[in-house]
């Protein structure tokens, strides 16, 4: 049996995809970007997968039109690696007509503007794969068939699905280019508990009041706290399982490079206090603006100075680094900061931290 990438949008349309799919038995790797940049980059990483991997493959695209130029070097990227005996099949489930020309000419690209993606997948899934259909599926895509389409007619459906499009747009506590597997374990969670309110005469009250409440669980491990806490701690815990790929050195000093994951002065803090191995730790934003921590290990507004001209306290600091490329991918981030370390190395000088009287 394949394995199947399967990349997905990031909206409730595009995690519903994966949601189905969960039910058809085979292996699944799941991806979820944006437009732009996004897809291709993530399209490469999917790519690279493929290549270590020793089975045949199946990548998966839905609810993500592809360009003319995208389409083109897919087809072609897959024709290369079935010439180098990498069995790999494609197929895009797709319901957005701005994908028309690449519909037209490449047999893998099935477009259909009159469902949404879920839908689309879900149809196909039933047809053509083994699929082991809970009770509660045809509902749940119809559900998100209404508020992807905007069938305000169909009132019950639309309402829900309001509420579930919700439940995943403000499911922000994790990161998808740090934690992309839990990321999507986190959305996907989410989902499922949502279909178990949908036969019920005020679903969408009661989900609206139960989302908290679910967010809460899926963060808890033992005694209760607030969701701000419990997630706080979570992130810090997954920081820590990756501590071997995202450690740093800068003159001699060991940080903690992060990407995204914001609310540095919580979730910093707490994870020097976890990790005291660390003299620091630094996020870069996806617009590269740089946030660092230290717990009197190094005087970080130093490192910001020599890094991007920034500054703050020593344990405290910040600033942005120029020309900065957004990235979707962690080991890109990672080789722009560290061709800066490389650069700044041989600026004279050690840092210090001094504390303030």
């Amino acid at each position: 049996m394949n394995n199947i990438h399967h990349l997905s949008h990031t909206d409730l349309d595009g995690y519903s995809c994966q949601l189905v799919m969960k039910y058809t038995g085979y292996t699944l790797f799941n991806y979820n970007a944006n437009y732009g940049a996004e897809v291709k980059q993530t399209l490469e990483l999917i790519l690279q997968n493929i290549k270590s991997e020793n089975k045949n493959s199946t990548i998966l695209i839905t609810d993500l039109n592809l360009t003319a130029d995208e389409s083109k070097w897919l087809n072609n990227e897959v024709a290369k690696l079935n010439e180098n005996k990498k069995d790999t099949t494609l197929l895009l489930l797709d319901h957005h007509g701005t994908g028309e020309e690449s519909a037209n000419k490449y047999p893998w690209y099935f477009l259909d503007t009159s469902r949404c993606a879920t839908k689309i997948t879900y149809d196909y899934a039933k047809e053509h794969f083994e699929f082991d259909e809970p009770i509660w599926m045809k509902k749940f895509v119809d559900i998100v068939n209404a508020v992807d389409l905007w069938k305000t007619d169909e009132y019950e459906n639309f309402e829900y699905g309001k509420v579930c499009m919700r439940l995943i747009s403000e499911a922000r506590e994790l990161n998808k280019v740090m934690f992309a597997e839990v990321d999507n374990n986190y959305k996907l969670s989410l989902l499922l508990e949502a279909t178990k309110y949908i036969d019920n005469k005020k679903a969408p009250i009661i989900l609206d009041e139960k989302i908290h409440f679910l967010k809460k669980n899926f963060f808890k491990k033992d005694k209760d706290d607030t969701l701000d806490n419990l997630a706080t701690k979570y992130v810090v815990d997954l920081l820590g399982q990756a501590k071997d790929e995202k450690t740093i050195y800068y003159k001699g000093y060991r940080g903690f490079l992060s990407y995204g994951v914001g609310n540095t002065s919580i979730v910093g803090n707490a994870f020097l206090l976890a990790h005291p191995e660390y003299d620091f730790i630094v996020d870069i934003s996806y617009r590269g603006t740089m946030s660092l921590r230290a717990n009197n290990g190094v005087n970080v507004a130093l490192i910001s100075k020599e890094w991007a001209n920034g500054g703050g306290h020593p344990n405290a600091a910040g600033g942005r680094i120029i020309g900065f490329k957004e990235q979707y991918r962690y080991d890109k981030v990672k080789k722009q900061v560290e061709k800066i370390i490389n650069e700044k190395e041989s600026v004279a000088g050690e840092l210090s931290y001094k504390k303030e009287s």
